[in-house]
């Protein structure tokens, strides 16, 4: 059990209170590591986008899922949907869809001569927007009011979500046919990015034995419930993060900001940095992986794990950075490697 002097604990944190709330975090973390592991029982090979996926649902953040069709991105989160006693609304986006099929809309009943509101799919706890990026700005731009405020406005008519509200969106990369760049504006609205790679060798001949067959089940327990996510938050609330914790997160941004502060040379790179909902949306994560490691306080080791998946999709890189073949993934990762870590 982790106590007071340990450096990246708050001096004023108590020994006493550190320790029963380590002792909380023990036993209400056991569900979302037992997800992690029925999820694993289905999808092969991808434990950093199962790992991703339950700490977006611990930090009340929304998640984007970048990859080749044909990674099983549908499936994983189909399978941590299984995994939750809860609602869950698969929506396929797609070129022709207008926003009123994912809010919903007001109806006319002549019985009664009077308009009826007629709420969407968006009306769930957990949202799979499946290839997010294959829709219009509009259809795009509607889910922004959804993700941020956790509200649905339909003709004047404003409606609260029911929490724990979540949207997992996949996308594919913006290279293939068919696909719109998502704005800026909804990219700095989830939590992270995750970007899914091919399996291995060893992993395709796993995937080949488990899942060729004309029907292949998707054989997941439900081990978790929505009161159950709710407690976790706000455990995940009272994970301390020290002072040095706190500045070398706000280091790692700033660091996208004023590179040259930092003595890196990535001015005419970098056209625009991560802004403080990074700050806010890196703490919560680094909180939310000290919460499944069952610790009652975040490390710089918590804050490294997840940064590159909180900053890749908000360091919007120049043309020069394109001319040289550099990638927002390289930015961060020379940043990493450059600010102190504490």
């Amino acid at each position: 059990m982790p106590d007071a002097s340990h450096p990246h604990v708050n001096a004023d944190s108590g020994h006493e209170n550190l320790g029963q709330l380590t002792a909380e975090i023990d036993i209400h973390s056991r569900p979302f590591r037992t997800l992690a592991n029925e999820v694993g029982k289905t999808i092969v090979g991808q434990e950093g986008l199962i790992g991703r996926m339950i700490i977006a649902l611990l930090s009340g953040g929304h998640l984007l899922i970048e990859g080749v069709p044909g990674l099983a991105k549908t499936t994983a989160v189909a399978c941590l949907s299984k995994g939750i006693s809860t609602g869950f609304q698969r929506l396929q986006f797609t070129p022709d869809l207008l926003p009123a099929d994912l809010i919903g809309t007001q109806v006319y009943r002549p019985q009664t001569q009077e308009f009826v509101v007629q709420k969407g799919p968006i009306f769930s706890n957990l949202i799979l927007a499946d290839e997010i990026n294959r829709a219009p700005a509009k259809v795009q731009s509607a889910l922004l009011e959804a993700m941020q405020e956790r509200q649905v406005t339909i003709g004047g008519e404003t409606f609260f979500l029911e929490e724990p509200f979540m949207v997992m969106a996949t996308q594919n990369p913006v290279e293939q046919e068919g696909t719109y760049p998502l704005p800026e504006a909804q990219m700095d609205r989830f939590i992270m990015k995750v970007v899914v790679d091919y399996p291995n060798r060893d992993e395709e001949l796993q995937i080949l034995r488990r899942m060729s067959k004309t029907k292949a089940t998707i054989e997941v327990e439900s081990v978790t419930t929505p009161a159950e996510i709710m407690t976790a938050r706000s455990l995940v609330d009272r994970i301390h993060v020290s002072s040095p914790v706190e500045e070398y997160i706000v280091d790692l941004v700033m660091a996208t900001r004023k590179p040259a502060a930092y003595g890196l040379d990535l001015d005419d790179l970098i056209q625009y940095g991560a802004s403080p909902r990074a700050t806010i949306n890196l703490t919560l994560a680094a909180k939310a992986n000290a919460f499944l490691q069952g610790r009652a306080y975040a490390t710089p080791e918590d804050v490294k794990a997840i940064a590159m998946d909180v900053l890749r999709h908000r360091v919007i890189i120049t043309y020069e950075a394109e001319a040289e073949e550099k990638t927002a993934e390289d930015i961060v990762a020379l940043i990493l490697q450059t600010v102190p870590v504490p």
